[in-house]
């Protein structure tokens, strides 16, 4: 699972990156304007090492990025979020099952915090970390809800900030009430006009 292995440093999701890239050419949309829609943590992951492919992969260095939009993320090590969001991911899978994953992946993210993420920060960065400090300059739309218990709201608003000491183009919309990735559920027409506003302005840039 993706949440064991980026806590241990394992580049689990790069492969699964360059694929996504590859797909540009195998539809021949590779000189369109591009913009990424990010979910979650699980999203920023693999978005974090798009980034990378983008800036170091020779295939990959021409494609024209316009803009990304984060829906519900990025968030900063909350172990209980994250504990949150697998028990969501295993709902319908055998109580047995599902207790043993929880409790396993609740001693990995305690062992890395406390033991290994000294260890494990001399060969690889948290994608949050990373992302903060993205050579990225398109702009980016943050759209997120204080009522997330998931990815805490303070985590997006420090990200935010960072981003825009980077001198990135960005904006940010607390949704307030609505739970993790629900905020189109929750506000559908509003959603929706936030996304194709963004979408044009990056276009037309």
């Amino acid at each position: 699972m993706v949440f064991f292995s980026e806590s241990l440093g394992i580049p689990s999701l790069r492969m699964l990156a360059q694929k996504l890239l590859e797909l540009l050419f195998d539809y021949e949309i590779e000189r369109e304007p591009l913009l990424f829609h990010v979910f979650s943590n699980a999203g920023v992951m693999l978005y974090r090492y798009v980034l990378e492919l983008l800036q170091t992969h020779r295939r990959f260095c021409h494609l024209r990025v316009v803009g990304t939009i984060f829906d519900s993320g990025p968030g900063d090590s909350n172990v209980v979020g994250a504990l949150r969001a697998l028990a969501v991911i295993l709902e319908h899978r055998p109580a047995i099952l599902r207790l043993l994953l929880l409790v396993a992946f609740a001693l990995v993210a305690v062992l890395f915090h406390i033991l290994l993420a000294p260890l494990t920060s001399l060969f690889h960065t948290h994608f949050y970390d990373r992302l903060q400090d993205s050579g990225s300059c398109w702009p980016e739309l943050y759209l997120y809800s204080k009522a997330d218990e998931v990815v805490l709201a303070k985590d997006v608003e420090r990200m935010v900030e960072a981003r825009l000491a980077h001198q990135v183009r960005v904006r940010s919309v607390d949704f307030v009430s609505s739970a993790h990735v629900s905020h189109l559920r929750e506000y559908p027409s509003y959603y929706t006009s936030l996304c194709i506003d963004f979408m044009h302005n990056c276009v037309q840039c």
